[in-house]
């Protein structure tokens, strides 16, 4: 599955629920996953970690698909490298980003 298919299987399956529900409470389950995320990571379950991914990238395509954002043209940003030196991998001298 590509990333646009993937965006589309979201917005036809939770687009009408989560615009119903708004953007900021929609980023606010983000926000949660992503939470629960970082317990996955922290706490060394490799079990759960598709899972909270797998949440992660579901809510992030619905917010995009609410902003009217392709998820896939915003990765291109990243196909050359790094979006502020051009390398890859990046040779920036902060790790801000």
């Amino acid at each position: 599955m590509t990333l646009r298919e993937f965006q589309d299987s979201i917005g036809e399956t939770y687009l009408d629920k989560d615009s119903r529900r708004g953007l900021f409470e929609s980023y606010a389950w983000l926000v949660e996953e992503v939470g629960e995320l970082a317990g996955a990571l922290r706490h060394g379950k490799p079990e759960e970690l598709a899972h909270e991914f797998s949440d992660c990238l579901a809510w992030l395509a619905s917010l995009a698909n609410m902003a009217g954002v392709s998820l896939e043209e915003a990765a291109q940003r990243y196909a050359g490298g790094c979006p502020r030196c051009g390398a890859s991998p990046c040779e920036c001298e902060d790790a801000s980003h």
